[in-house]
């Protein structure tokens, strides 16, 4: 009776959207009995117009182009402080000034898009008025089913879904599974949420679990709050965050793997290449795959530009031919997992853009493909009862979605227990 009692009000949140936000406003555009309003003011007093901020253009000038006296735009200019930073004002925004319909046709109100969940209001009618509002957001329970193809990326969007999704799942599984080695029939369940705002999609939310079957092993994760931060763990409770990334940078492919008897693609000697060659495009942001610090910034010969970063007592890495480097980037800096380190390039002895990135475990190349890296702090036991429930939630929302007939079923096997 509890089991169908959790189904009916899963299935209850389904068919609803719930609100996130205190004092947000509501859609843009809202119509009553006798009256249409457009951000709160009746268009039955005021008229409006459209635009985007050109490139050059600032709020002085903006508002100086739509009548402003600069009296009034100095005073807003100073009823900002504190409020909103009239410098962070962007190139292609969206604005919308509404004026009054009498002779005069006076600016009354700016109100200015600032991101896609909120926006800003700049009023000179009856008194200065600065105020930033934020639009109420919509939260939508879905579920993905996905089988690879080709790429994460692409085989998300041909299935229909936002690629963000793709992003999200890279980050949580990029311990777990290295996505330049995804088989074509891999295939993954995501339960998550996405953020409306009316109907315009916003962003992807949380993803409650997620269900990844690569090479024949499932590799389940569940969003959970320990110490006050949300992470993924599997059902045995152990910390999908681990020492290292399983790769230095996304989306890419493996053009050369790890050999001692590979032949150069350059001088066609046929030698010992102790690293991975990932191709991607010039400018590729190239991560450091755990904490550390920097032992080498600067050119290594063939290896091009390089950086070499010690771990720790046993693991160091590096990584090759690299464009240029990060934003202060020095020997002696201690680097954080996933950091920007340099920039993916082709300089030294190198055919074209890629990088080429190797690992030391106590000074013997290893291959970085098959490296296993230590988990991070598993879930603590008194965490353990909440853990089985949060899993517990997550399972009933993924069956429950099944039993409306939410996805294929040819795909159901996957995260079946």
């Amino acid at each position: 009776m509890k089991r169908i009692f959790l189904i009916a009000l899963i299935l209850t949140q389904l068919s609803c959207t719930s609100k996130r936000g205190e004092n947000v406003e509501s859609l843009e555009t809202e119509v009553t009995e006798n009256e249409v309003y457009e951000f709160g003011f009746p268009m039955s007093e005021f008229e409006s117009e459209e635009g985007q901020i050109k490139r050059g253009e600032f709020f002085t000038n903006l508002m100086t182009s739509l009548g402003v006296p600069q009296s009034d735009i100095y005073s807003l200019t100073q009823a900002s402080r504190g409020i909103f930073d009239l410098r962070k004002i962007k190139i292609g925004n969206s604005y919308k000034a509404f004026f009054t319909k009498d002779e005069d046709r006076k600016l009354a109100y700016l109100v200015y898009e600032d991101t896609k969940t909120s926006f800003v209001t700049f009023g000179v009618h009856d008194s200065i008025v600065v105020k930033v509002s934020e639009r109420a957001i919509e939260s939508r329970l879905k579920m993905a089913a996905v089988t690879i193809n080709s790429s994460l990326w692409n085989d998300v969007v041909r299935a229909g879904y936002n690629p963000l999704l793709a992003l999200r799942l890279s980050d949580i599984y990029a311990w777990s599974i290295d996505f330049f080695g995804l088989r074509k029939g891999d295939s993954f369940v995501a339960i998550y949420e996405e953020l409306y705002v009316g109907d315009k999609f916003v962003d992807i939310g949380t993803i409650h679990g997620a269900y990844f079957n690569h090479a024949g092993r499932e590799y389940d994760a569940y969003r959970f709050i320990q110490d006050e931060v949300a992470q993924y763990w599997n059902e045995k409770g152990e910390n999908l965050r681990k020492a290292f990334l399983k790769a230095p940078l996304s989306f890419s492919r493996i053009s050369s793997g790890f050999s001692y008897a590979r032949r150069h693609p350059v001088t066609r000697v046929v030698r010992p290449h102790t690293g991975v060659d990932y191709a991607a495009p010039r400018g590729t942001p190239v991560m450091s795959i755990g904490d550390g610090v920097v032992i080498q910034k600067g050119y290594a010969g063939g290896g091009g530009n390089t950086v070499r970063i010690k771990h720790n007592s046993t693991y160091t890495t590096a990584y090759l031919h690299l464009h240029n480097y990060a934003k202060g980037l020095a020997v002696g800096k201690r680097v954080r997992q996933g950091e920007v380190i340099g920039y993916v390039g082709s300089t030294g002895l190198s055919t074209g853009p890629h990088l080429d990135f190797r690992v030391w475990k106590n000074g013997k190349p290893i291959n970085p493909l098959t490296m296993e890296a230590p988990p991070a702090d598993p879930i603590k036991k008194s965490s353990a009862e909440s853990f089985k429930e949060t899993i517990s939630r997550v399972m009933l929302q993924r069956d429950s979605l099944i039993s409306v007939g939410y996805i294929d079923s040819l795909i159901l096997k996957l995260g079946k227990r």
